[in-house]
């Protein structure tokens, strides 16, 4: 099984996992690099699964489908173009492999994430709920909920390997900095993502657990940071969590 990254608009990746002739998509925003990598690859497009609503992630489905129109797309109900309902707890079999869907919501109400586990491991398709180094604006969800997703994703194996579906990972990294000026592993990560010419997607949890401020809301370096910041006290990981959320809206 292969997942690779193809480059789509600025900064978007739709992510294609492939085994033998048979392929999935993941959140098309734009058919067409989607469409080129599978004549390129000789696959034929066997589904779809689209995280969310945003234009950016499927926008692409109707041109796919054109091309596949056996391809089965799983969304939330709010995707017009979905053929399969999707919820938290479906199972979707892709050869070998077993992918479960979770609710991931924040990034908007619906939001959902792919977690898909092989003999290779668990890949987890997170749309824009996590990135690396940083997390989804709040559109139409909200940040008690982008917390408590996060707080679900952080219950996983360390081994876990993220797929976001930006490459934002030097920008957020300087917020990061931002926020723990000393901590090693930030300064490293960042060095190595302005220097880098490939994708530095995917990533594994051990990683977003020593440079992902989001994820490390509870510890108190952080929040002493976030208090110095706003200049007010925070009660709880949620307030530090939403604290620092404002805070890179405005970095």
């Amino acid at each position: 099984m292969t997942i690779t990254p193809v480059k789509a608009f600025n900064d978007n990746y739709i992510w294609i996992i492939g085994e033998g002739s048979r392929a999935v998509c993941i959140d098309p925003g734009d058919p067409a690099p989607a469409a080129e990598y599978l004549s390129r690859s000789g696959q034929v497009l066997e589904q779809i699964w689209i995280t969310h609503h945003h234009h950016d992630h499927c926008g692409g489905i109707d041109a796919l489908r054109r091309a596949y129109p056996e391809a089965a797309v799983y969304g939330n109900a709010d995707i017009e173009a979905a053929t399969r309902a999707a919820d938290n707890g479906l199972q979707i079999r892709f050869g070998d492999a077993l992918a479960t869907v979770w609710a991931t919501p924040g990034h908007t109400a619906h939001h959902l994430s792919y977690l898909l586990e092989n003999s290779d491991g668990l890949h987890v398709f997170c749309g824009d709920t996590l990135f690396s180094a940083g997390c989804g604006r709040v559109f139409t969800g909200t940040i008690e909920a982008l917390y408590e997703s996060f707080q679900r994703y952080n219950s996983l194996p360390e081994h876990t390997l993220f797929y976001p579906a930006h490459e934002y990972t030097a920008a957020n990294l300087r917020f990061a900095a931002h926020i723990e000026p000393d901590n090693a592993d930030i300064c490293a990560a960042l060095q190595a993502a302005e220097q880098a010419s490939a994708p530095t997607l995917p990533v594994n949890l051990a990683h977003e657990r020593a440079v992902n401020p989001f994820l490390r809301a509870g510890l108190p370096q952080v929040k002493a940071r976030v208090e110095a910041l706003i200049g007010q006290p925070c009660d709880s990981g949620l307030a530090v969590f939403a604290a620092l959320r404002e805070l890179k809206n405005r970095f």
